[in-house]
């Protein structure tokens, strides 16, 4: 399976990226079939090759989840959202609700003990 994912060169410390399609069991720094754009992230620049980048997608190409978000910053790709985020996100909702009722809870106590210490 053909995987689009990023290969870091540069100084240590000092990382910047290119965007290859490569074999899935190739090393990270191993020799890609193709580049496809680059990325650094300490200025945030990047350059896609919107041809060769769809072609291989069309081709069946599975991007990484740091390549996936780059693609959909560069509108390459529509923003998706995956189970594993709405499973994520329905849990922090949870937290939060169950969180408020304990809140709510300790209010109520609180305010019942100084009602009955006030009589």
């Amino acid at each position: 399976m053909i995987k689009l994912r990023l290969k870091r060169f540069g100084k240590k410390r000092e990382a910047s990226f290119r965007l290859v399609a490569c074999n899935s069991t190739s090393r990270r720094d191993g020799r890609p079939l193709q580049e496809l754009g680059f990325y650094n992230p300490r200025t945030k620049e990047t350059r896609l090759d919107t041809e060769a980048l769809r072609l291989r997608l069309s081709q069946g190409a599975q991007p990484t989840d740091a390549v996936r978000a780059l693609l959909e910053k560069g509108g390459i790709l529509e923003k998706t959202i995956r189970p594993a985020q709405l499973i994520g996100k329905s849990k922090q909702e949870e937290t939060r609700k169950s969180a408020a009722k304990e809140s709510s809870k300790k209010i109520e106590e609180a305010s019942s003990e100084e009602a009955s210490s006030e009589n």
